[in-house]
């Protein structure tokens, strides 16, 4: 363990829960401290969404995949009913759902080929520029970039063809989505082990791996058991599932504002009713942006304890590219998708809604563009 930075972790995540409860409520400190849980399991598991892809479609390695799906099986078999009803605990909660259509395809594409060129997802960049990865925090600020400048011409993209929002409940009822869903989880999961043993002649198990609890990796069950109770806790706490890239057009556009380049307010994409709010209210009231931020805070705290917090001053050039061109992408592909792997595609199948269904498939479709380019950038294929 590496002390001084633990230290600091630790004194920075109860510093900021008690600040934010004194000043934004006793929710949004609790949030704090949901997202820095999210980071710290993260990291520890070595939680990959991009990585898990490259395995899969390079190597046919599908372990990665088969943690999403389980995490995805815990979640439709929990959150779906729990969004249906409208509830929980006595919290109003609500899904995540938009509508499948041209700008879901197009974004989707365009942050998969992003994934692969800035060296992660939405979590995936949170939680390695917080263990300390300078790459990554480049990679960061023009993922919030790419969004902004996403949110500025949102008049380009936001009338592109779509039908109206549609959920599988909605379609067919609550326990026939449910069992949908699953089977179809369950048969991906599946293929993917087949997939891996025909290459390789085993199927790597989900529950082994030979890291200690401190300096991990975790097995990838348990952080794919531990991520869907952090979003179901998330669900009743902040009233909806677990999202990530929301945050980033409105830290863009704040910055935007503080310049002095524009009044972002009057934008096509915050003039939006369900936008208006964010824009108006002090940004550490949005709770996406807390969780965000907790999420980074968590991830420094788990590479502390892991020993394994060393960040890397310098950077190859070609790699410095990597993280320009692949942030943007990231930023624009999220907004014009309506979330990322996590916003879209976990939330939204976690919420039954079919533009979760509709994300991965170009999402995978430009993570497979996305490695082809790795070597022009000096990244391993």
């Amino acid at each position: 363990m590496q002390r001084s930075p633990a230290l600091l972790a630790a004194a920075l995540l109860a510093a900021g829960a008690l600040w934010l409860a004194a000043g934004q409520g006793w929710r949004q400190g609790v949030l704090w401290l949901l997202g820095a849980g999210f980071g710290l399991v993260l990291l520890q598991a070595a939680f990959s969404f991009a990585g898990g892809f490259r395995a899969l479609l390079a190597d046919r390695r599908g372990v990665a995949l088969r943690a999403q799906m389980l995490m995805l099986a815990i979640l439709v078999a929990l959150m779906l009913p729990a969004i249906e009803a409208g509830e929980v605990l006595g919290q109003p909660v609500r899904g995540i759902v938009f509508p499948a259509g041209v700008a879901v395809v197009i974004g989707a594409f365009l942050f998969g080929i992003g994934m692969q060129l800035g060296g992660g997802c939405g979590s995936g960049t949170l939680y390695t520029a917080g263990g300390g990865s300078l790459r990554m925090l480049l990679t960061l600020a023009f993922f919030i970039a790419g969004a902004t400048l996403a949110a500025w011409g949102a008049e380009a993209w936001s009338d592109l063809p779509a039908p109206p929002p549609l959920t599988l409940p909605g379609l067919i009822g609550l326990w026939p989505a449910v069992a949908a869903s699953l089977a179809v989880i369950g048969l991906v999961a599946a293929g993917s082990a087949v997939a891996e043993r025909r290459r390789h002649g085993r199927a790597e198990p989900l529950a082994w791996r030979g890291g200690a609890w401190l300096r991990g990796p975790w097995p990838l069950a348990w952080g794919a058991l531990a991520l869907a109770l952090l979003n179901l806790a998330t669900l009743w706490l902040a009233g909806r599932p677990w999202v990530i890239t929301a945050a980033f057009p409105l830290w863009g556009s704040r910055a935007v504002e503080a310049l002095g380049w524009d009044d972002p307010a009057f934008w096509a994409f915050w003039e939006d009713p369900t936008r208006a709010e964010a824009i108006l209210r002090p940004v550490l009231a949005d709770r996406t942006t807390v969780m965000d931020l907790g999420l980074m805070a968590g991830a420094l705290l788990g590479a502390a304890l892991a020993g394994r917090f060393a960040p890397a001053w310098r950077v190859p050039l070609r790699h410095v590219a990597a993280s320009v061109v692949g942030g943007l992408l990231l930023g624009i592909g999220a907004v014009v998708a309506s979330g990322c792997n996590i916003g879209a595609f976990v939330a939204g199948i976690a919420s039954g809604s079919l533009h979760g269904w509709l994300w991965i498939l170009p999402a995978l479709a430009g993570n497979w563009v996305g490695m082809r380019l790795r070597p022009r950038f000096g990244l391993a294929g």
